[in-house]
């Protein structure tokens, strides 16, 4: 214990040292099965130049590290900068920058190739991925909605179509994400369902305004999820469904994961005429007669990653509207994000290392 207060009391007083910037990178060893986050010093940053900004960083948010996915893109690095939604003050900018000025408060997403990490003091940044922020807005909101925000209206926007009279199954509604798409679909007029995995996200999500239509509580066992959804819809199905992951096989174990996870009959036999599912199941897979069943339907399966508007620039203008309106909803209280206190830059490491094992329920944000 004293060894361990020891090396607490050393980071906390390294990190208040002023004198170099330092930033949050992830270390993966050799058999790439742990996790380590390390504080490392960086250089001091290049002449600000073409369309660069230079960033006071007042805010970042934290997410999980898809590992799989940088290996399948070939970025696998030896330090990986941690900490990519950041909230901050234009300090610089370069000389082809046309869309903001020096104190201009902005927001943005790093993209996955960056080589800042975002918990960092001063960070360079190219202006196509940045937003202007309400000053009414706090930092610590600003930076905790962007991901789930982009993930919100790529999954209700542009896989599917929220709208008026349609209803949306959401599954795991006390998520981070989860608050974010209900909010946005009910202010597109749409009716929500959501599942929840305990008595305390129950009691969460029934304090949502406006409500939501029907609570499904799958810790105690007592309703079921097919039986629920199709009597609140008469029968005739929902219109879309966004998983928090599904179950290929019967067998699972279920106790795995803290989620109660739908298996993908289910989803299936739930989806109306002509309906749209939208899954975050990266391996899923459909046997012959689950096509046949989507056939019958004319129904609709849609894969959910965010990080794809990063990966291309053919669509920035559209990313740019996202990331607007985001703050605008923000600013105006349709999203109201789930997120924890503000964290102190030296418990950042120990708050990422909770946000990759999946053991936050809220979302993490660090002030800087």
């Amino acid at each position: 214990m004293l060894e361990t207060a020891l090396s607490r009391h050393r980071e906390i007083e390294w990190y208040t040292n002023k004198t170099t910037m330092k930033g949050l990178y992830w270390k993966q060893n050799s058999s790439g099965e742990e996790t380590n986050f390390v504080f490392l010093e960086k250089d001091n940053l290049p002449v600000v130049k073409d369309n660069y900004v230079k960033m006071r960083v007042k805010a970042c948010a934290l997410s999980r590290i898809d590992t799989k996915l940088l290996s399948d893109i070939k970025l696998e690095k030896e330090f990986l900068p941690v900490g990519r939604e950041v909230a901050g003050i234009v300090l610089e900018i370069g000389n082809k920058v046309s869309s903001f000025q020096p104190q201009d408060e902005v927001v943005g997403i790093l993209p996955l190739d960056s080589e800042e990490s975002g918990l960092c003091e001063d960070i360079l940044i190219h202006e196509h991925y940045l937003a202007h922020k309400p000053e009414k807005i706090s930092w610590t909101e600003a930076a905790a909605t962007l991901r789930d925000g982009v993930r919100a209206y790529t999954g209700l926007h542009y896989l599917s179509y929220v709208s008026t009279g349609k209803t949306l199954l959401v599954m795991d509604g006390a998520s981070p994400f989860g608050t974010i798409a209900i909010q946005l679909a009910q202010h597109r007029g749409a009716k929500v369902i959501a599942t929840v995995n305990s008595l305390e996200d129950k009691q969460y999500l029934q304090r949502l305004t406006p409500s939501v239509a029907r609570i499904i509580d799958e810790s105690n066992g007592k309703y079921d999820l097919t039986e629920s959804c199709l009597e609140e819809t008469g029968g005739l199905g929902v219109d879309i469904i966004i998983d928090a992951g599904v179950r290929l096989h019967n067998k699972e174990d279920k106790v795995a994961s803290q989620k109660i996870l739908p298996h993908k009959h289910d989803i299936i036999t739930l989806l109306s005429v002509g309906g749209h599912w939208v899954t975050m199941e990266e391996n899923l897979q459909l046997d012959p007669p689950d096509c046949r069943c989507l056939f019958l339907k004319g129904a609709s399966v849609s894969f959910l990653n965010d990080e794809v508007w990063n990966l291309s620039n053919m669509q920035q203008g559209k990313y740019l509207c996202i990331l607007e309106d985001i703050m605008e909803k923000l600013s105006s209280g349709i999203f109201r994000p789930l997120l924890d206190e503000p964290i102190p830059l030296y418990e950042a490491k120990v708050s990422m290392e909770m946000v990759q094992k999946n053991q936050a329920r809220k979302r993490q944000v660090v002030q800087l």
